[in-house]
């Protein structure tokens, strides 16, 4: 089994399902465009039956994209694939996206069916896509709830059918990492034409493990995962692009490598955050305000002694311009010696011990001191 992990970026799908975050067809096409520098594998570009701008707007991204398969979401439904296939005409490397719900509570209270039909149109979709394109994912909404030895035999019957990719969503952000591991690994272990497909990852947030479930899943044997620039998406949002990408190339020993250049992670995520004019929270790793910033003492001593005292990341290589040291009424001398150099100035330990004392009263009144503030603190 490769450990190249397919980076199935789905930021234009998902992504903008969150209220507020839509994007026009121009936008969408600058934000492909960037994400295709980024070095995404797949870009799910959106779901075409479900309005005339979207319907148009995977159709320009397929128009627009050289080297990543352009992917479109579909139901189940004739006229869902019918419209993805459409879209896709002009993507160099097309794929269709196409599910149905695969846990008890989908099948009985969404589709009001039963596991035996949902196989049955679960099998008629991929087939009906597949002759079409070459290329089709299948989804199992829900699949981190859904009754094990049925899922197992669903994803065998779907790629007999011709998946080339199996979807494994934990749609409701349920499940707990060990139990991800064991689910992938029981699929490995009772699916016997499983290695026939790749099998992919699309973990949501509700309890803040996204990330955490997606890494588990590669190591139980998923090649592909499902994410997000920012971890937007539904709710609580999705896998975070940045976040799986890094913990990859940090944990070099985990064996694992994408295609992603980090160098772009931190500006697509200031366009994606600057187009959907949804802020990115100052303490989200690898890409907020605060990520690579110091303002407590003892850190900022640290890691002006040896930064990795205090990072396992270079800014620089995720695309940051560089570090920042804070001035708060919890910085100690060290970090305001630093922060004067850089305007110039130089004190002995006498003077820099009473400007420290004025600094402190000031930070306490101030919160954050800033260049001009110190310039007023030195007169």
């Amino acid at each position: 089994m490769s450990n190249r992990i397919q980076i199935f970026d789905t930021t234009l799908r998902d992504g903008e399902q969150v209220p507020g975050c839509q994007l026009n067809r121009e936008e969408k096409v600058e934000v492909a465009l960037e994400l295709e520098k980024l070095g995404v594998d797949v870009i799910e570009a959106g779901f075409p039956i479900s309005s005339p701008g979207d319907f148009a707007s995977v159709k320009a991204i397929a128009e627009a994209i050289k080297e990543p398969t352009v992917c479109a979401l579909t139901r189940a439904k004739k006229e869902d694939i019918d419209a993805a296939v459409e879209a896709l005409k002009p993507a160099r490397h097309p794929r269709i996206h196409t599910g149905i719900g695969a846990s008890d509570v989908h099948i009985k209270h969404k589709f009001n069916s039963t596991r035996e039909e949902i196989i049955e149109r679960g099998v008629w979709a991929v087939k009906y896509a597949k002759s079409f394109v070459e290329d089709v994912e299948f989804f199992a909404e829900d699949a981190g709830r859904a009754d094990l030895p049925f899922l197992a035999k669903l994803t065998s019957e779907v790629i007999k059918a011709g998946a080339t990719v199996v979807n494994l969503p934990d749609t409701t952000g349920y499940l707990l990492p060990n139990q991800m591991y064991d689910r992938i690994t029981y699929l490995f272990e009772h699916v016997d034409n499983i290695h026939q497909a790749t099998i992919s990852m699309h973990n949501h947030n509700d309890l803040g493990l996204a990330t955490a479930n997606t890494i588990a899943g590669i190591q139980a044997g998923a090649r592909q995962v499902e994410v997000t620039m920012n971890g937007i998406g539904e709710r609580a949002g999705n896998t975070s692009l940045e976040e799986v990408a890094m913990i990859l190339n940090v944990h070099k020993d985990l064996g694992y490598s994408t295609g992603i250049n980090p160098q772009y992670l931190y500006p697509t995520s200031c366009l994606v955050s600057n187009m959907m004019g949804m802020p990115v929270q100052a303490n989200k790793a690898i890409v907020g305000a605060n990520a690579f910033a110091h303002s407590s003492g003892i850190h900022q001593d640290g890691f002006l002694k040896h930064a990795q005292n205090y990072e396992i990341m270079n800014p620089e290589d995720v695309g940051v311009p560089s570090s920042a040291i804070l001035l708060t009424s919890r910085s100690g001398r060290a970090a305001l010696r630093h922060r004067l150099s850089l305007l110039g100035f130089d004190f002995e330990k006498p003077e820099l011990d009473k400007i420290y004392t004025r600094f402190l009263l000031m930070a306490d009144a101030r919160k954050m001191i800033h260049d001009e503030d110190l310039k007023e603190l030195i007169g």
